[in-house]
């Protein structure tokens, strides 16, 4: 069954019982691109957007106070996810998202008409006239593009806090293991496996405060600057008006702005904001492709730790376990990355007195932000939490790395140094064999220089100790013979 619509390009069949209208019916045929509909938090602040606008505008006195009231209760359902159904446009959509905008005008105008005694398609509350009073799709889908994300940053910062301190826990419980720490794949000079888990939380933490920053910019609003930002249409206090409506309803702490006509042009804050998440991105990259390093093996690898088993990791290997949980965050974080290029590139698209792009850069961001929420409690449940190291694994890996040679510089110098490590690779002897095979230096003061106090930190070489090596004849035979 179906119910004819009239617009400016003719008449229309739209089905009978549908709460959209012409408009979105002629999108909903255009854009057949991918199957994806809008993010629910998006349309949630489209219709938070059309109450705000309805008590502006009866507040200034400019919207009968009958259809303001209708579209009010019109649009509060419509927040309630009671017409999600209706909302059926793809993502990949005409330029300024004005598909999206009438989708939602037409939705509300025409629940908003039952309400008021008519039937679908009657539009007693009109779409453009009513619904869409004092506002331009040009404003109402970057600000709703901006609170969208506003509203999905709590809870993607919940989740980047439990993250870090999940981090944060591992870094105190491993805080004595001593292992190889590495550089160019090379072995370098000793760490904790403490350490570098506090560095991964230090690495979130900042995350976390560069995302809530460069959020900051999203709270001011061009909404009420109608087509172009110079505000044609509307009451001269509803931009003041709208805002203050705007954070009744949010919380969010939304600002007003001194140039409406820069905030229509200028898409800079999404790219900002993209990027904080691609950082965060990079950093999820660099966490998972490491332990996946560390845990490397069991036999034939590295495996400093052990990470949770999640799934068998082969069709054809028996027995074999693969690093699941960080491969998939190893494919969250390329697709993030991804995303925020798409992001750059449509910022870039601002053509004279507006960017058109706001669609895809909504999509992209409110993906990115919903794929980073669920990959980070992944990573943290199924993998983090049940990290366990090896202890004994990384000792012996330790003993047997050349790690420890640069803690011996300030007592025998590089160049002893270099000949210990050169002969004890030869030999395939150990640091620690090798130096007492020559008598440098005592194995107790030897054990103290290599202690994990002594190596992992900043340190003022024992002087005493110095002074006994400096001395010996096995420091004085090796000088002979560089």
């Amino acid at each position: 069954m179906y119910r004819t619509e009239k617009d400016v390009m003719g008449p229309i069949e739209v089905p009978a019982d549908s709460y959209y209208g012409a408009f979105t019916q002629r999108a909903k045929i255009n854009f057949q691109i991918s199957g994806i509909k809008a993010h629910q938090e998006f349309l949630v602040a489209l219709a938070i957007i059309k109450k705000a606008a309805a008590l502006a505008n009866m507040e200034l006195k400019q919207l009968d106070e009958k259809l303001g009231n209708a579209i009010v209760n019109a649009a509060d359902e419509v927040t309630e996810g009671k017409f999600d159904p209706y909302f059926v446009l793809d993502v990949y959509q005409a330029g300024a998202g004005t598909p999206f905008n009438m989708n939602c005008n037409e939705i509300i105008a025409n629940r908003a008409t039952e309400i008021l005694g008519g039937k679908l398609g009657q539009y007693i509350v009109n779409p453009n006239n009513h619904v869409n009073m004092a506002q331009s799709t040009n404003d109402v889908i970057p600000t709703a593009t901006r609170i969208a994300i506003l509203i999905l940053l709590k809870e993607l910062i919940g989740e980047a806090r439990k993250f870090e301190w999940s981090l944060r826990k591992k870094a105190e419980e491993f805080k004595p293991i001593l292992k190889v720490g590495r550089t160019h794949w090379e072995d370098a000079v000793p760490v904790t496996l403490g350490q570098e888990f506090e560095a991964y939380a230090v690495s979130a933490a900042k995350d976390i405060e560069r995302m809530i920053k460069f959020a900051e910019e999203l709270k001011e609003l061009g909404i009420g600057g109608t087509a172009i930002g110079t505000g044609i249409t509307t009451h001269p206090k509803f931009h003041e008006t709208i805002v203050r409506k705007l954070n009744e309803l949010t919380k969010l702490e939304l600002k007003t702005s001194k140039n409406l006509i820069e905030l229509t042009q200028n898409y800079n804050c999404f790219v900002s904001f993209s990027s904080s998440l691609k950082m965060l991105a990079i950093d999820l990259f660099r966490f998972a492709n490491n332990l996946s390093i560390m845990n490397s093996g069991p036999k034939a690898g590295i495996s400093e730790i052990l990470l949770p088993d999640v799934e068998p990791g082969s069709s054809i290997m028996p027995g074999k376990i693969n690093p699941s949980i960080p491969e998939c965050v190893i494919m969250v974080s390329f697709d993030v990355m991804g995303k925020d290029k798409t992001v750059e590139l449509a910022a870039q698209y601002s053509i004279l007195e507006l960017n058109v792009m706001c669609p895809v850069i909504a999509y992209n961001i409110l993906q990115s932000m919903k794929i980073l929420i669920s990959t980070l409690k992944m990573f943290r449940e199924l993998c983090i939490d049940g990290i366990q190291a090896d202890e004994e694994r990384c000792r012996e890996l330790l003993d047997k790395s050349t790690a420890i040679a640069t803690a011996l510089n300030p007592y025998i110098g590089y160049q002893v140094v270099s000949k210990i490590v050169k002969e004890a690779l030869k030999n395939n002897n150990s640091i620690k064999e090798t130096i007492l095979k020559y008598g440098l230096i005592e194995e107790k003061d030897l054990n103290r220089i290599l202690s994990p106090e002594e190596m992992t930190q900043p340190k003022e070489a024992d002087k005493e100790i110095m002074f006994k090596i400096k001395n010996s004849e096995g420091y004085k035979k090796i000088l002979e013979n560089l």
